[in-house]
């Protein structure tokens, strides 16, 4: 019964032995610290490891780029943490970087701000993820098999989103979460960008770049009202941003393209209003026409589609009269008979109540619809529960008496017989 269980453990013991201990732990699913198997350096690593540095730098310099990228990657591989393997992962990337490769180069510099995020080289690093996120972002095209096939704008949100997790507090972070927007917006991805300009706004509110991330989030939505695709809650959500933005920058350049938006989106917002009047009243359902009508007024007042809303309201006062027209019951009632109904419901709301001691409260008549009737052996109505005595029961002979009743004497009864018990057959007399 032990024996699997043996097995089991030389097999495991096996396979730590055979991999290696950060392999190891990789195998299990532990996560380690990229720089954990990594020694600190001794004063004579560090000399070996500068002289290499500099080595590579001067094959840099006369342009053997493949040598000196060799000589780089051999120094970060070398397993010390020295202050060159910085700065060699650094040439790493910008030998790429100089080579055309950009998506290489940019994973290399990914892989300087997760080792070294205190570097001295972290801001340039940052710097040229940036300019490789944004040459995408303008629409470089991605390359299959070295030919150039679609801008990858994609890629350009990938980049600016490792941009914003690496470096949260950069100074170009605030604009690297923008392009993510941005990116997104050119994907016609448009919940996607709204969310994204508005990270932007909640991250960042005090950086100028989130101005910018209002007023496009107003133009992302307003974009959206014309594609067709729209509802009355997108063109409200638009013009609620282009005013914001107003409130923030009056003084913009924007901030009269904001106002012209938001004019257009009210102009589509009448227009489709004074479309459902016309239905309406094309189909003769004047009172809902009235109602879209009067809300054309309402919105634009003194408008050539208010005038033109009023002139309607009054031809249909002719043709259908103004009772007709007024929004509420289908006919109208007196004083007296709106009096009359409200006591009346006022009456069945208390008798429905399960607490009601009232008096019974008939029924209204039932109109003759020249149905069989049901035949019923007599009137029917509501149980009725007899009277109550007028006189104390107790007193009352003709009650029934009760026994120990001491105001109304009962007669004794007769005593209860006891059964006699007869002698056991299976005893003898002694």
């Amino acid at each position: 019964m032990r024996k699997p269980a043996l097995l089991q453990a030389l097999t495991v013991t096996a396979i730590l032995c055979a991999t290696p201990l950060a392999g190891a732990l990789d195998l299990f699913g532990w996560k380690r610290d990229k720089n954990a198997g990594r020694s600190q350096a001794t004063p004579a690593q560090e000399s070996a490891a500068d002289q290499e540095l500099r080595s590579g730098e001067a094959l840099e310099t006369d342009g053997r780029l493949d040598a000196a990228l060799k000589v780089f990657k051999g120094i970060t591989k070398s397993g010390t943490l020295t202050v060159a393997s910085a700065k060699a992962q650094f040439h790493i990337g910008h030998i790429l970087e100089r080579k055309g490769k950009y998506p290489e180069a940019f994973k290399e510099y990914s892989e300087y701000t997760s080792k070294y995020p205190n570097g001295t080289d972290f801001d340039a690093v940052i710097q040229a993820q940036f300019n490789i996120a944004k040459m995408f972002l303008g629409g470089k095209k991605s390359k299959v098999l070295g030919i150039p096939v679609s801008p990858s704008y994609g890629r350009a949100e990938s980049m600016f989103t490792d941009i914003v997790k690496h470096a949260p507090f950069h100074r170009l972070a605030p604009m690297a979460q923008f392009n993510v927007g941005q990116a997104f917006e050119k994907q016609k991805k448009v919940p996607e960008a709204v969310a994204a300009y508005r990270e932007v706004m909640s991250r960042y509110p005090g950086d100028p770049v989130a101005h910018d991330a209002q007023y496009q989030l107003g133009y992302v939505q307003f974009q959206e009202t014309q594609t067709g695709s729209y509802n009355d809650q997108t063109r409200q959500q638009a013009k609620e941003s282009f005013e914001e933005y107003m409130n923030r920058q009056p003084k913009s350049e924007k901030t009269a393209q904001a106002r012209e938006n938001i004019k257009a989106l009210t102009s589509a917002e009448i227009k489709n209003t004074m479309e459902i009047a016309k239905f309406y009243d094309k189909t003769k359902n004047y009172k809902a026409a009235v109602v879209y009508y009067n809300e054309v007024i309402r919105s634009a007042p003194g408008g050539a589609e208010s005038e033109h809303a009023r002139q309607r309201i009054e031809q249909l006062k002719a043709i259908a009269g103004a009772d007709v027209l007024k929004a509420g019951p289908e006919k109208a009632m007196s004083g007296d008979m709106a009096y009359a109904r409200r006591r009346a419901q006022a009456r069945v709301d208390v008798a429905s109540r399960p607490d009601f001691n009232g008096p019974y409260i008939p029924l209204p008549p039932i109109a003759d619809d020249g149905r069989p009737k049901m035949r019923t052996p007599g009137p029917i109505g509501p149980i009725t529960e007899p009277p109550l005595p007028v006189t104390d029961p107790l007193q009352d002979p003709s009650m029934p008496r009760l026994r120990g009743d001491p105001l109304i004497p009962l007669q004794p009864l007769p005593p209860v017989p006891e059964p006699k018990s007869e002698p056991d057959p299976a005893k003898k007399p002694q």
